[in-house]
């Protein structure tokens, strides 16, 4: 289905409501995301985040209850803008991983466990375009998984999930959601399950690539501050509303809602009491270094 209207942006959701059966995941959520910006999208776990990105990529399956708009930008000048909700099944097989891509938060069950890393990579291309030869989807795969920092890419193409670590496998999860060079990558908790060294690392990682391929991307966290390194702009979430969203250098140091003020209390640093729970403490000594780092 097209969209008669203008639309600037290069996704935008409109008053998304999302239910299972009488629980409601979502309530009204608006959002905007434009050519080459990182929208964090931040809240606690069960605010609708994941719902909310699993309704872009037609993934929440039929128990779910959605109404509202996901306007999309087609590629190409006078291009058609298309309402993801309203399109057949084949249609988002089509744009899913080619123009919309993800990231999910569990790299050990995202990934086939008895399947070769390098096929589930080349995987990925040849879904999209078939008319590639098995030599042409290697080479693409070994080009992605290089990119990501993957050592000795030849002789750990034919390596087992296992056989890495949890950085690595975030790692080719990254490969595998950038091979096709969308135009959207949606990373859903990318460093949940990672120490603090690797997550680093993979924040690093995602910057640099999404600042190369001049990509949009949707970072979605629990936590504000790993949202502050990444994002541009931060859209807060509670109990499947927006509360509070804006620039993250303002967000971060000057919060309006009680909620993200709690968020950011709940940063611990070298200074805080332990003795007193996070979401008591005040001071944002955490927040306003990464909102200096941000801008």
């Amino acid at each position: 289905m097209k969209y008669d209207g203008i639309m600037a942006a290069l996704l935008e959701i409109r008053d998304l409501q999302i239910r299972f059966g009488a629980s409601e995941a979502v309530r009204g959520v608006s959002l905007s995301l434009d050519e080459g910006e990182v929208l964090g999208l931040v809240g606690e776990s069960g605010s609708g985040k994941s719902a909310a990105a699993l309704a872009i990529m037609g993934l929440l399956g039929s128990s779910a209850q959605v109404s509202g708009q996901i306007l999309w930008q087609q590629a190409g000048e006078g291009a058609p803008v298309t309402d993801l909700l309203r399109q057949p099944a084949d249609a988002l097989r089509r744009l899913r991983g080619r123009e919309i891509a993800m990231i999910f938060q569990e790299p050990m069950t995202a990934l086939n466990p008895v399947m070769q890393i390098g096929r589930q990579v080349a995987e990925s291309a040849e879904a999209h375009f078939p008319s590639w030869t098995g030599r042409e989807a290697k080479r693409k795969a070994l080009a992605a998984l290089e990119a990501v920092s993957i050592p000795d890419v030849v002789r750990r193409y034919r390596d087992y999930p296992h056989q890495f670590s949890g950085g690595q496998r975030q790692r080719i999860l990254i490969a595998m959601a950038l091979i096709n060079r969308p135009r959207l990558l949606i990373a859903d908790e990318p460093t949940t399950a990672l120490d603090v060294t690797v997550q680093a690392q993979v924040l690093e990682l995602l910057r640099e690539l999404q600042q190369k391929h001049g990509l949009a991307m949707l970072f979605i966290s629990h936590d504000l501050a790993v949202v502050g390194h990444v994002a541009s702009q931060v859209a807060v979430m509670r109990a499947g509303q927006i509360v509070e969203q804006g620039p993250s250098a303002r967000i971060l140091t000057a919060p309006q809602h009680v909620y993200t003020r709690s968020l950011l209390a709940a940063v611990p640093t070298l200074r805080t009491d332990r003795r007193i729970p996070l979401a008591m403490v005040p001071g944002s000594e955490t927040a306003q270094a990464i909102a200096r780092k941000s801008q």
